[in-house]
């Protein structure tokens, strides 16, 4: 269980802090595309406010892309409500961005959303939800996702118990750099 917090906030810290401004100009020039409403611009000066740590305002511009479909933006805000950062700690809230980010096709949104239905955190715990949303993000090679998706097999969540599927999804784990799933499958292929 404190593992697959610590998997959830590392995706989210991932979906705050992956960093790529969309302007090549200067901040002023992303700030006036920001106030015009361009959607990547509000996203990076989210994003420029949050690694500054003014998170209050790297929530309002978040917010402003985030309402108007940018999943980058969707999963930071999600990221910032879950963190309680900037704003009040909810995880609802937190649930409601992920999800939207998650539906847009936004891997670590996947991840973590199927993480919050497996600790329950916003929502009502659901270990088949927790199975879809990691599927989801397993089959874009997201080997936390795919880890996830051992450990429920190995521990029969939501899914009927059965190690071998557990093997091979800790193995793609492996096979895309989560030490974690190498652990596990050479855990499972030593115990017979």
């Amino acid at each position: 269980m404190k593992k697959m917090i610590s998997l959830l906030i590392v995706s989210l810290s991932i979906c705050i802090s992956s960093f790529s401004l969309v302007y090549s100009a200067s901040f002023e020039g992303t700030k006036r595309a920001a106030e015009q409403g361009d959607a990547d611009a509000q996203y990076s000066l989210g994003l420029f406010y949050v690694l500054q740590q003014d998170y209050k305002q790297g929530k309002e511009w978040y917010e402003k892309a985030a309402k108007q479909g940018h999943a980058d933006a969707q999963a930071g805000l999600s990221g910032l409500y879950y963190l309680g950062l900037g704003v009040r700690q909810d995880y609802q809230k937190a649930r409601q961005w992920c999800e939207k980010a998650a539906e847009r096709g936004h891997v670590d949104a996947q991840y973590a959303l199927g993480s919050l239905y497996y600790l329950g955190l916003g929502v009502r715990q659901d270990y088949q939800k927790t199975k879809l949303w990691y599927e989801k993000a397993a089959t874009q090679r997201h080997a936390n996702a795919q880890y996830g998706l051992g450990f429920l097999y190995e521990n029969g969540k939501g899914v009927r118990q059965n190690r071998t599927i557990a093997k091979e999804w800790y193995g793609k784990a492996c096979d895309n750099g989560f030490q974690d799933g190498c652990d596990a499958y050479a855990r499972l292929n030593t115990a017979r």
